[in-house]
């Protein structure tokens, strides 16, 4: 197994984000096997099961990832799955969880089927030339706080809350983009290039444009995660960092950790400057979610934060001690 570079004694457990679009007839009996096999191994993160394959992240010791990654391809038709692997200097989840779902990635759009249709596929050493070309559109696909602590040079931020609101916003902004686009002015039929983190979203946005009509669509193969770990940080057109769903919160260039924090309230990143501001309060809110929360609820994550704080000196675990189904 390539669990990316060990050199950095630091970087204790191996992260490993999955993914595979396959139909399984009977998804939900898969699920115990493969939460056992998980919590055999030590393995602690998010799998989610659905008729339509499997995705998520877990981490744990590289014999243990091993392990279930080993479970993991012997299911129907997952030999191929897709897996990116990166370091964590800590644990980076609280618990392990094995999810039954109606999608592995929500867009709510039951007709769009990445097995049926998808867009053309661009490595990461290819990436930087399409996305420079001015016929090209770059869009990315990912929610607003994630492209809040970065993007790809150039690169349309949709504004969207969740990957849900995409097929809407593309409703709505197709013909503008189309039209205003520096391949249009020239007279020719602008592409489209996509991305997210590890790629999972963009099987499902490129079958949605395709779809819809637009002929020439593309996307990052293995995300923004394969490019800041093939592409050197010198020839890179990412800017920032990227948000992962974990407790690293952002990683950079080389996958190494990041420096954003996470806030407990709204699972939001936290950059240093948002955590100078007075509407910050560690395990309380952040400026981006002051306003969205009562004073009731802050009082009750301000108890919560002092729970973990005082189960932290004593040397236990305050979250994630025992199972949580």
């Amino acid at each position: 197994m390539d669990t990316l570079s060990r050199d950095s004694e630091a970087a204790t457990f191996c992260v490993a984000a999955l993914y595979r679009f396959t139909p399984f007839a009977d998804f939900a009996a898969l699920r115990d096997p493969l939460d056992q096999v998980c919590r055999d191994n030590g393995i602690r993160g998010t799998l989610l099961l659905a008729h339509e394959g499997i995705n998520g992240t877990i981490a744990g010791s590289d014999a243990g990832i091993a392990a279930v990654l080993d479970h993991i391809r012997a299911l129907p038709d997952c030999a191929d799955l897709d897996v990116k692997f990166s370091r964590a200097s800590a644990m980076p989840f609280h618990r392990m969880k094995v999810r039954l779902k109606r999608e592995i990635v929500t867009m709510g759009e039951p007709e769009v089927d990445p097995l049926a249709v998808v867009g053309t596929y661009v490595e990461p050493q290819d990436w930087n030339a399409l996305i420079a070309d001015p016929d090209t559109i770059v869009i990315d696909t990912r929610n607003d706080y994630e492209v809040a602590v970065g993007t790809f040079e150039g690169a349309i931020d949709p504004k969207t809350a969740t990957f849900r609101d995409f097929p809407a916003w593309f409703r709505a902004e197709r013909d503008r983009l189309m039209a205003e686009s520096a391949a249009a002015a020239a007279g020719r039929t602008p592409r489209v290039a996509m991305f997210c983190t590890g790629g999972i979203r963009c099987e499902k946005s490129t079958a949605f444009l395709k779809q819809e009509g637009i002929d020439e669509v593309y996307h990052l193969k293995g995300g923004i995660l394969k490019y800041l770990e093939t592409v050197p940080e010198d020839e890179s057109l990412w800017r920032g960092e990227c948000f992962v769903f974990d407790q690293r919160v952002t990683i950079g260039h080389g996958l190494v950790e990041g420096s954003h924090v996470l806030c407990h309230a709204c699972r939001r990143p936290v950059s240093a400057e948002d955590a100078a501001s007075p509407l910050y309060e560690e395990g309380v809110c952040c400026p981006a979610c002051h306003s969205e929360r009562t004073d009731e609820q802050r009082a009750s994550y301000r108890e919560r934060h002092r729970q973990e704080m005082l189960a932290a000196t004593r040397g236990v675990a305050h979250v994630g001690a025992v199972r949580a189904d």
